[in-house]
């Protein structure tokens, strides 16, 4: 008599494994979580390069208005405007942000005459640090007047050093509408630098660039 326990199946003998549907439906589903943690990324990257543009460079910009409108200077052009030559010319004077906080400076300018002047997280409202995709620094703001070597003209301009090279793209589209190192009011500096074709270098192979963002002052 044969043992009634050989005609018992194991637990799990006849289990069957995954499908390709089954198979098919984990792979979307990692697929999806992955797509939404990266876009994720892109989201928090974005809302930064905004905050940056409108906390920092906008509000620069609104001060530099506000100061020629009650004026009738620009600020950085004179000494008396916090500038660095004797006489007033209507061109900034190439004034170095890492010293707006000195006596009778950029900052004092502002204050004397009631105008707020921009937060920075840095010691100084001229410089500030931020976090790229491939680099991390402190960007230094210029108060210039620059050469534009496609237009053939100077301009008064913010000249800002060391800008994440992603950053310096992403606000040329912003302000721009398009990206164009060459043209526009937002365009790399020099504006002939290599590979002087209308685009910006690599942001793996070049970290870091100098922009001018144009100002229509005075």
């Amino acid at each position: 008599m044969k043992s009634k326990l050989l005609g018992v199946k194991r637990y799990g003998m006849d289990n069957k494994g995954f499908t390709l549907i089954e198979i098919a439906v984990v792979l979307v589903i990692i697929g999806l979580i992955i797509g939404a943690a990266v876009k994720g990324k892109d989201l928090i990257q974005s809302a930064k390069q905004k905050k940056f543009y409108t906390s920092f460079v906008k509000a620069w910009e609104l001060a530099v208005v506000s100061y020629y409108d009650r004026t009738g200077f620009a600020l950085g052009d004179g000494t008396a405007n916090g500038g660095t030559q004797a006489t007033p010319n209507g061109r900034f004077d190439n004034v170095n942000g890492s010293t707006f906080g000195n006596t009778n400076g950029i900052d004092a300018k502002l204050k004397s005459i009631g105008l707020t002047v921009p937060s920075s997280n840095t010691a100084n409202s001229g410089q500030i640090t931020y976090k790229g995709q491939n680099a991390t620094g402190i960007i230094t703001l210029y108060l210039q007047n620059a050469r534009s070597f496609t237009d053939g003209t100077f301009n008064n301009a913010f000249v800002m050093n060391g800008m994440p090279t992603d950053l310096a793209i992403a606000l040329d589209a912003m302000v721009d509408g398009q990206q164009d190192a060459r043209a526009g009011k937002f365009r790399r500096n020099p504006d002939n630098a290599a590979p002087n074709d209308g685009s910006w270098p690599n942001v793996t192979t070049t970290a870091t660039v100098s922009v001018q963002y144009i100002l229509d002052v005075p």
